[in-house]
């Protein structure tokens, strides 16, 4: 089983991005199934409706999130759909909207199981994602040995810390939020594919995906500034991940980097 995951989609222009080289990915590499992190993809922080049957017209088969799943309310009564391909990260307090796993399928009938977890170093103070995603693991892996898991965290500590916990216990270890793609996918030695961030979907000239003139007269003047999604060209990063259908180990794990001109 192959499996592309993206990063953290920004704005129009990462969806954009998810529109052009997901057809491309797929046949180039032999996907069987495709996931992104969509938590950015509404104006550049927040989901809407729009923006996740957006991604989801544009090739993707399940999407992801993060720490922006509540910036816009419209979202709610869309993750809580029994049908929703929206996950939130799952170790939020019971009684959140939503979702934080699933088991999707690919055309042939095989099972991918998918957990969304988010980390507290630098984050919110919520349940711990550890806890959560061990005792998830156990539950996904009653239907399927392939499992792919989103670590949502802002420390790289966290995300590597989580990848050796689940090490032997799921496929893929892959972390989002940062927008920066790491250069250190491997394969972990109990069998799962690791990499800290695998990158965004987004603006490549801006800072992590928001206009550079924002960020700056922030970080210049230390005053809030407006942030708005950058213009021009866009990249996709993420990974490809090859699965062993029988055994749910990790065979092989590539960085992937497209730049779309804007």
């Amino acid at each position: 089983m192959k499996i592309l995951f993206v990063g953290d989609i920004v704005g129009k222009p990462g969806r954009a991005a998810v529109r052009h080289f997901v057809p491309l990915l797929r046949e180039r590499h032999g996907l069987d199934l495709c996931i992104g992190n969509s938590e950015n993809s509404a104006g550049g922080a927040g989901i809407t409706p729009e923006s996740a049957d957006d991604l989801l017209e544009a090739g993707l088969d399940l999407l992801t999130a993060g720490n922006h799943t509540w910036h816009r309310r419209e979202v709610f009564s869309y993750l809580d759909r029994p049908s929703s391909r929206q996950l939130r990260p799952a170790n939020y307090p019971q009684g959140a909207p939503g979702r934080g796993h699933r088991v999707i399928a690919t055309s042939d009938g095989r099972k991918l199981g998918v957990l969304n977890v988010e980390g507290r170093v630098f984050m919110k103070s919520i349940d711990c994602p550890f806890r959560t995603a061990e005792r998830l693991v156990e539950e996904l892996r009653g239907e399927t040995a392939c499992i792919l898991v989103d670590v949502h965290c802002e420390a790289t500590s966290e995300k590597q810390a989580m990848g050796w916990f689940l090490d032997g216990r799921v496929s893929a270890v892959l972390g989002t939020h940062t927008h920066v793609q790491t250069s250190d996918e491997r394969i972990l030695p109990g069998g799962t594919a690791f990499q800290t961030d695998v990158g965004m979907c987004g603006p490549w000239d801006g800072v992590i995906g928001m206009k550079k003139e924002s960020a700056l007269e922030r970080f210049l003047t230390g005053r809030p500034a407006p942030f708005e999604v950058a213009n021009g060209d866009a990249v996709l990063q993420g990974a490809v991940v090859d699965i062993d259908d029988q055994t749910g180990r990790a065979r092989s794990i590539v960085r992937i980097r497209e730049r779309l001109a804007g």
